[in-house]
């Protein structure tokens, strides 16, 4: 690397950061990262470098991505309140209706419902309005140069939202996005945004920060990739009896491998066909009685998204309020021939 030597002590000088920042070129796993992407994929270290003596370490990323000193419990009540609520139920309602014929596009190619799209990007971004201003490349470095816990993770998003930039065209230090370097209007990072997402809107280009339709197509397709199973079931309430093995029915884990006529036959009560294949859901409320839900295949789908089952309840629980709420005009439908 031609002057790279020099170009280290100069931005060693010239960069100097207080303790508690520091320039990202002058961290040796910033060096080292820089080598081997040029070894790698062809990017040029120097470069690469002088971006990054831009950018400093991020404090306040690594405190949003810590967990609190002294964690709170939790509480399904409290989460379900932030999402299920009159405001992003009608915002959802107003979503849907302006993009109703992409929703009804996306349902057709991908199978997933319009629904299931419009609440999870009401969730993520309440339907594109808050998308994240930190900027991403220097979130992304922090995390993967800085926060050994998931440094190998967050290196090889670093990697992909380089790759991402360079095959789009974006300048990378004008990207924004949240904390931990998720993008868009649907908050995908950006490995998942290289793999599954798509242009939907047929200019050309993949956009998940201004164009609307490339989101809703993203999604589908995502949750498609990821086995959603058309028409399938996503959940259905349960009730467990005080001697049913509960521990060992959510041992098991979020993955469906459970025979729900098994669960039936020990105690549990549920409107569901015993062949069905399913995972214990326990939402927990302190003070209060557990709620149990059975979830299917696309609950577990849903949580690959984000790998909470409170996450993909609520997704589940906006979109059936959302579709409640719709207008007694029936859907757009649209016609892939």
């Amino acid at each position: 690397m031609k002057h790279l030597r020099h170009f280290l002590f100069a931005i060693g000088i010239a960069c100097a950061a207080p303790a508690s920042a520091q320039n990202i070129a002058s961290l040796p796993e910033a060096i080292a990262f820089a080598n081997d992407l040029e070894q790698r994929q062809g990017f040029a270290a120097e470069q690469l470098l002088a971006q990054m003596a831009t950018l400093q370490t991020n404090p306040r990323v690594i405190q949003l991505m810590e967990p609190p000193a002294t964690p709170g419990q939790r509480s399904w009540q409290r989460y379900r309140a932030r999402f299920i609520e009159p405001r992003r139920i009608q915002n959802g309602v107003r979503f849907w209706q302006e993009h109703a014929a992409t929703l009804a596009r996306a349902r057709a190619l991908y199978g997933v419902p319009e629904e299931i799209i419009v609440a999870i990007i009401g969730v993520e971004t309440f339907y594109g309005r808050i998308t994240g201003n930190f900027g991403v490349y220097e979130a992304l470095a922090t995390l993967a140069f800085q926060y050994p816990r998931r440094a190998d993770f967050f290196r090889t998003e670093l990697e992909q939202f380089l790759l991402m930039s360079r095959e789009n065209g974006f300048d990378p230090l004008t990207i924004k996005g949240s904390f931990a370097g998720a993008l868009g209007i649907p908050q995908f990072m950006p490995g998942s945004l290289r793999r599954y997402a798509i242009d939907f809107d047929g200019d050309q280009r993949v956009d998940l920060a201004n164009s609307v339709p490339d989101a809703i197509g993203s999604v589908a397709r995502f949750l498609e990739q990821h086995g959603w199973q058309p028409g399938g079931t996503i959940a259905v309430p349960a009730r467990v009896q005080a001697e049913s093995p509960v521990e060992s029915w959510l041992a098991a884990g979020i993955r469906p491998a459970l025979r729900a006529g098994d669960l039936l036959n020990a105690g549990l009560h549920a409107e569901i066909a015993p062949e069905h294949r399913v995972t214990l859901i326990d939402l927990v409320t302190p003070e209060q009685g557990t709620e149990y839900w059975l979830g299917l295949e696309n609950f577990y789908v849903i949580t690959r998204y984000n790998r909470s089952s409170f996450y993909a309840m609520s997704v589940f629980q906006l979109a059936e309020a959302i579709r409640a709420a719709l207008p007694e005009t029936p859907p757009t439908q649209y016609s892939a021939r």
